[in-house]
């Protein structure tokens, strides 16, 4: 009885965490889509809603290798998941400052937080993915 609750709730968490993955990509999607004309559409948003839904659905929680001896080496996929989302959370919380306090920084500063979102997104599923294969 209780293998089926447990995965019902793991399964709960990973859509919870996929969610605030896209609104995380909803918040950077308006606010780099608002500063760059070429990328004021539906589908953009759509797409950094899908890549942070599919990165934080994958990336936030890996799979641990064992603490032992014979697996003392750094975990990557572990590191690479971390950074992610530090990067990921990070250009989402820029974002949604961007938008509250309605801030209008350079242009330069808008491709920083697009290329941080998708570098954190991209680590975030390669991580995942990484950390899956290993199982």
């Amino acid at each position: 009885m209780r293998y089926p609750v447990r995965k019902t709730a793991h399964i709960f968490e990973r859509v919870g965490l996929a969610m605030a993955g896209a609104a995380c990509g909803l918040f950077v999607g308006a606010y780099v889509g608002s500063a760059i004309p070429a990328l004021t559409t539906q589908g953009f948003l759509l797409l950094m809603m899908l890549l942070g839904g599919i990165g934080f659905y994958l990336g936030i929680d890996t799979p641990q290798m064992p603490f032992d001896d014979a697996h003392s080496q750094i975990d990557a996929a572990e590191l690479m998941s971390s950074a992610g989302t530090l990067c990921a959370t990070l250009t989402a919380f820029v974002s949604v400052a961007v938008i509250v306090l309605r801030l209008d920084p350079h242009v330069g500063w808008t491709w920083l937080v697009f290329a941080g979102w998708i570098a954190g997104v991209a680590m975030q599923i390669v991580a995942g993915a990484k950390a899956r294969m290993r199982k």
